[in-house]
């Protein structure tokens, strides 16, 4: 990573942004309606279906790469949402709640903490307490924080 904050990429949300109460799944539909309009920046590649995107997917109870295909077809986020309800995992209020506060605080005294320094460090962001969960840090790199 570069120093300081990338350029907003046009179309990318916050992973904080919900779709019926739950975080980052808009987020992971952009990228990849990104990705298959040939519009996903090269440094978001490396990570496509991996990470926040795997644990999203798992969650759902779905792949990723069925998620794309699905994604190919169209669909507002709300369609998609209940695609991936009715081809994997129904999830009520109570799991989106949980996984809100799960994945929301991911970097937070967990087992990606330590991975949390390095990358704020590889961004010359070191004294920069506020940036506390990888969220906070996505944030910060693209702009909005």
């Amino acid at each position: 990573m570069s120093q300081g904050p990338r350029q907003p990429t046009p179309g990318l949300r916050s992973p904080r942004e919900e779709v019926d109460g739950l975080v980052y799944f808009g987020r992971m539909v952009d990228k990849l309606r990104l990705e298959l309009a040939g519009k996903l920046p090269n440094d978001y590649h490396e990570n496509m279906g991996k990470g926040f995107d795997a644990a999203c997917c798992d969650f759902l109870g779905i792949s990723h790469a069925k998620l794309r295909e699905r994604i190919r077809q169209g669909g507002s986020d709300r369609e998609l949402l209940d695609w991936c309800q009715s081809q994997g995992k129904k999830r009520d209020a109570g799991d989106r709640a949980v996984w809100n506060a799960y994945l929301s605080k991911r970097g937070w005294r967990d087992d990606l903490a330590d991975r949390l320094v390095v990358r704020k460090k590889e961004a010359g962001w070191e004294g920069r307490a506020e940036i506390q969960t990888f969220f906070d840090y996505i944030d910060a790199d693209e702009g909005r924080g």
